[in-house]
């Protein structure tokens, strides 16, 4: 008498169904370590030209070449970025403890010479009738979470798993390095396999994506960092360089590089070097910001072929859904999407 077992359909059903199981029980167990695995495939594709030229160089000597490259990346991207993190979690505790303080004691007074300012009349009454209420006062730094010590302490927690994400990548960085042309070609055959010649083209459109994206971002990022180091050099603020780098490395996330430009020209107003603080806020708001509107479009919507507005909401979307990484994932998601629509639409065209 036949059973279920001899039924074909029964098979598939049993056997795709082991397989969702295992596929889905693999992903889960790697599921804490896939943001730091995809930052080093991003980072290992990215700069994988560079290694290829050291490989040339290093005949034979595959490992030796794969950990200079790991310590090569390390030492000029991540290391700076770690760095970065404790300095801005460093500067979020200090202001916390400054808002704290006007927020028992009040706010300071103002520059003398405001009221010259053009406005400054105006801008002086707003800020004494915030000044006459108090407890307003109290409630907006409360708002802001800055006096809050359970969110400090999530900040801090914050930028220590940040930190072993990036130790888990650089780990990962030096196994791509090694073995990662097998490893893409074992992708490209699976996925060939599965999807048929069309997986070639969503190869080729992420890479490209990836690529346009991360030197769009970086040459922003640095455009950004050059120009408010020149305005901090005018301005004549101490340690202008630094303060340009610290600019750039936080420019590479959208809308982040103001707050130091803002708060470098607060500072400069609070020491009462008004001309100083005025000319460097609207050097930051006239000229550095724009570079973004220039660069950015340019070397990310060209190559890609994509609309610049699709790839500004996959980095802010992408952002939002997967945190840091979002920044690729979410245009490389966009550009996947696009490549299938026009695929699609290239096959209803002759119907």
């Amino acid at each position: 008498m036949p059973t279920y077992t001899d039924s074909p359909l029964a098979r598939r059903i049993v056997g795709f169904a082991f397989l969702v199981s295992i596929f889905g029980l693999t992903i889960w167990v790697l599921s804490p370590f896939l943001a730091a695995l995809a930052w080093a495939g991003i980072l290992a594709y990215v700069t994988w030209p560079l290694h290829q030229w050291v490989c040339r160089r290093m005949p034979g000597r595959d490992n030796l070449a794969a950990l200079l490259m790991t310590l090569g990346v390390t030492a000029t991207l991540l290391l700076p970025l770690v760095w970065v993190m404790f300095t801005v979690a460093a500067d979020v505790v200090a202001a916390s403890a400054t808002l704290t303080q006007f927020a028992v004691h009040g706010l300071p007074p103002l520059p003398a010479g405001m009221r010259n300012w053009p406005g400054g009349a105006w801008l002086a009454e707003q800020y004494q009738r915030v000044q006459a209420d108090p407890a307003w006062v109290h409630a907006q730094f409360d708002a802001l979470g800055l006096t809050n010590t359970v969110a400090l302490k999530s900040l801090a927690g914050g930028v220590g798993r940040n930190v072993a994400k990036f130790g888990l990548a650089v780990f990962a960085l030096f196994f791509l390095y090694r073995h990662g042309v097998s490893v893409l070609a074992q992708f490209r055959g699976v996925a060939t396999r599965w999807l048929g010649e069309a997986a070639r083209g969503y190869i080729q459109a992420v890479g490209v994506t990836v690529r346009a994206v991360v030197f769009g971002i970086v040459l922003t990022a640095l455009a950004q960092g050059t120009l408010a180091g020149l305005g901090y050099w005018v301005a004549g603020l101490a340690a202008p360089a630094l303060w340009g780098v610290i600019t750039a490395l936080v420019s590479l996330i959208p809308f982040v590089g103001p707050v130091v430009w803002i708060g470098l020209s607060l500072t400069l107003l609070a020491n009462g070097e008004t001309g100083a603080a005025l000319g460097l806020f609207l050097w930051g708001a006239l000229v550095v910001s724009w570079v973004d509107n220039l660069i950015r479009p340019l070397v990310i919507s060209g190559p890609t072929q994509i609309p610049f507005l699709l790839v500004f909401l996959g980095v802010l979307g992408g952002l939002h859904a997967f945190g840091l990484i979002g920044l690729f994932l979410g245009p490389v998601l966009l550009a996947v999407s696009v490549g299938i629509w026009r695929e699609w639409l290239g096959h209803a065209r002759p119907d």
